[in-house]
């Protein structure tokens, strides 16, 4: 058995430890935000945090994380109130979304220790295979999240109406 925390619940999986991480959270725990790529840790889809780190789930065996602290896309904000996801979402800068959970993930785990990172800092944390191409929007997004992390900026959470006069 291989026990550690996701999403600030305590799990035991009595799966092989050789099982990656991203199927004992996709099939065992029916976490399915973290998205199946290329399974062989290039495209960054299956990106989550791990103590703190943006690690490949797909390269990640449950057995070497025993006792761990593991987030998801789930765990993250299900309200889409964290600043990357605010921020992307405002700038629309992501296309079709399938690697949307792992952009985020990094994203979060960079700006969270990096508050003011580079635009060199956001790629090098972000080499993820995007296959619409939404690079040239991704880095001013999260430039914008690094900024609403920080209390720099505000932006209306996603989903809510503005109030005021609408003549």
């Amino acid at each position: 058995m291989t026990r550690f925390t996701v999403n600030n619940q305590p799990v035991e999986y009595r799966l092989d430890p050789a099982t990656p991480l991203l199927w004992a959270l996709r099939d065992a725990s029916n976490l399915t935000g973290t998205k199946y790529g290329c399974g062989t840790g290039h495209c960054g889809a299956c990106t989550v945090d791990i103590d703190g780190d943006a690690r490949r789930s797909c390269q990640v065996p449950i057995g070497s994380i025993e006792g761990a602290f593991v987030t998801t896309i789930e765990g993250l904000s299900r309200n889409r109130s964290h600043p990357v996801q605010q921020a992307l979402l405002a700038s629309n800068a992501l296309h079709c979304g399938y690697c949307a959970p792992g952009i985020v993930m990094a994203a979060a785990a960079l700006i969270r220790t990096r508050p003011d990172p580079s635009d060199e800092e956001i790629v090098e944390a972000l080499a993820h295979l995007c296959p619409c191409g939404s690079y040239p929007r991704i880095v001013p997004a999260i430039q914008q999240a690094a900024r609403i992390a920080r209390g720099d900026e505000t932006i209306e959470p996603f989903g809510t109406v503005p109030t005021g006069d609408a003549s």
